[in-house]
């Protein structure tokens, strides 16, 4: 088993229970993974992408203990820490570990997206809220504009959703 196969696993036990959640991060997962190598990310890039996906909203639980809510910006507070713990849990290195936890204390963050895997978890994370929220074709469109930059995942968007040009 592999580190993702074991970050999967790790994931799925802490939410357990909690089939939506799972299934929200898997789709996630399956989206940042086709467009990080459809841009060509390095295996380390890559690596740190898919393990961002697989646990970017696990700030959700603690969050909403703690809260009450599951906003995006509590989940940016809360989940570097729990994923911090994860991780290090499964003997990743540390570097992994620092830019994972950066990346879950940002993806509802949509400014300043530095670096490929931010930009590829935030629109994989986009195309599975935008179904999942049943949102309409006009701000589908929107976020379209305003939120995707990489090639691969403008085009599965516009096909996901049969957007024209």
């Amino acid at each position: 088993m592999d580190d993702i196969d074991r970050i999967f696993l790790a994931m799925t036990e802490y939410f357990s229970g909690d089939a939506r959640r799972i299934q929200h991060f898997v789709k996630v997962h399956a989206f940042a993974r086709l467009l990080g190598r459809e841009e060509g990310l390095n295996a380390e890039t890559q690596f740190i992408l898919e393990a961002a996906a697989l646990v970017h909203d696990i700030g959700i639980k603690k969050a909403e203990a703690i809260y009450g809510s599951a906003s995006g910006a509590l989940q940016e507070k809360e989940g570097p820490a729990e994923a911090e713990k994860l991780l290090q849990k499964l003997g990743l290195p540390s570097g992994v570990v620092e830019r994972v936890c950066y990346l879950v204390g940002h993806h509802h963050t949509y400014a300043n997206r530095d670096g490929a895997d931010y930009r590829i978890l935030v629109e994989a994370d986009f195309l599975v809220n935008l179904h999942d929220d049943g949102e309409s074709p006009a701000a589908v469109r929107a976020a379209l504009e305003r939120v995707f930059s990489t090639p691969g995942g403008k085009a599965l968007c516009r096909t996901m959703f049969g957007l024209k040009d």
